[in-house]
């Protein structure tokens, strides 16, 4: 099968939770969301991607979606409304929402010590690096659940830059699906940190530790208390750590190699149940599901009269915690943006190079996940694909075809 012929549309079906609505009526242009299906059939069919889903909604009903293209590279099966994604970093969003849960329960405070709920936190040090040399001094401050929220902690990525705490964070076993969290969580605070708690934004492993948090807390899994207080009442019943093989025909996947790259790439198996439940990145979910959470959170925090979060709690969460002396670091923040409590926040109507509105906010996935609210335009979008390579190219790309298409 050619990609010309592979690059099929499939619409999604009805649900009781969001229905579909004619784009006209809810301010879409039908044919500026058009051009943007055929804009995204054109990079299927050059190879870029295997296959995309595209979901479009605005005053509270679906104006569009779309699955283009395969499923998988090697495959003739087209992709499918209800196929499966491993969505990474877009788990960080939900576990922010559990952790504020548990603010509003009155379990703990933004400004708790970390090592209040993970006594090994108490004796992290504070890598610095001076001539080549790594030099660990003690923290000025312990870190706290709102550092872990806006990736002010001085946790990192082992990814996310070449020092030599990086390489620590390479050489150790922190990447392990092998792990319990409770594991995970001594192995970091064994690591030091890149910098004292507040002194600067770093994206990192921080939401995977307020997963342990959640767990201490509550007394239960991770995964349990996610399904228990967010997915079930949201009714995101395809959203978990791990699926079951019966679903082995649904799976997106990646090319073998990147296609702009040729670079090898190797994604987590969706059918594997792993021991650590990682709240910073673990999650596989469908397009639908992820845009129940999406109606909640545009809804200021409840679905069909389903409360999930407060709506002045889910503000805070929205608004940027970066103070001046804390720049975002423009290499996974665009300029214009700032971070609020598990969630990137846009600050200016311009700077940033592609289209939006002040107070929008969204997250995304490494693997090629996207969603972003625009409470503005009473808006949200969710993109689903799996091609690492091509994330940040495709998150421009469908945010201009989409805003394009507002009237």
């Amino acid at each position: 099968m050619t990609a010309s012929a592979a690059a099929t549309t499939a619409k999604a079906p009805q649900t009781p939770q969001l229905d579909q609505a004619r784009p006209e009526t809810l301010g879409l242009s039908p044919a500026r969301l058009q051009a943007m299906s055929d804009a995204f059939k054109r990079e299927i069919d050059k190879g870029s991607i295997p296959g995309v889903t595209v979901l479009v909604s605005r005053r509270g009903h679906i104006g569009w979606f779309e699955a283009l293209g395969r499923q998988a590279p090697g495959s003739d099966a087209p992709m499918r409304p209800d196929s499966l994604f491993r969505i990474f970093s877009m788990t960080k969003p939900i576990v922010s929402v559990g952790i504020m849960q548990l603010v509003e329960d009155g379990y703990l405070q933004l400004d708790d010590p970390l090592q209040k709920f993970i006594p090994e936190f108490e004796n992290t040090s504070v890598g610095v690096v001076d001539n080549g040399k790594l030099d660990l001094v003690p923290l000025n401050r312990p870190i706290t659940i709102q550092d872990l929220l806006r990736h002010t902690s001085g946790i990192t990525y082992d990814h996310v830059g070449d020092g030599p705490i990086h390489r620590m964070y390479r050489e150790s076993r922190v990447r392990s699906r092998k792990i319990t969290n409770e594991e995970h969580a001594r192995l970091i605070a064994e690591l030091p940190l890149v910098c004292q708690p507040g002194a600067a934004w770093n994206y990192s492993r921080s939401t995977d530790i307020l997963g342990r948090v959640i767990e201490v807390i509550a007394g239960k899994s991770l995964g349990a208390f996610l399904t228990e207080r967010i997915l079930a009442p949201l009714q995101m019943t395809e959203t978990a750590f791990h699926t079951g093989a019966e679903n082995k025909h649904r799976l997106a996947e990646a090319f073998p190699t990147d296609p702009w790259t040729g670079d090898p790439v190797a994604l987590f198996n969706m059918l594997e149940k792993p021991v650590m439940e990682s709240g910073g990145g673990g999650l596989v979910s469908t397009t639908m599901d992820y845009a129940r959470f999406c109606q909640m959170l545009l809804s200021g925090g409840t679905l069909h009269g389903t409360r999930i979060i407060g709506r002045k709690t889910l503000q805070l969460m929205a608004s940027n915690h970066l103070e001046p002396h804390i720049p975002p670091d423009n290499y996974i923040l665009p300029p214009g943006h700032g971070f609020g409590l598990g969630l990137a926040v846009r600050t200016e109507p311009g700077i940033s190079p592609f289209p939006g509105s002040v107070g929008q906010f969204y997250w995304s996935g490494i693997a090629g996940t996207f969603f972003w609210i625009d409470p503005a335009e009473d808006m949200f979008a969710v993109f689903m694909s799996q091609g690492p390579g091509q994330r940040e190219y495709f998150r421009t790309l469908v945010r201009n075809l989409v805003y394009a298409a507002v009237e």
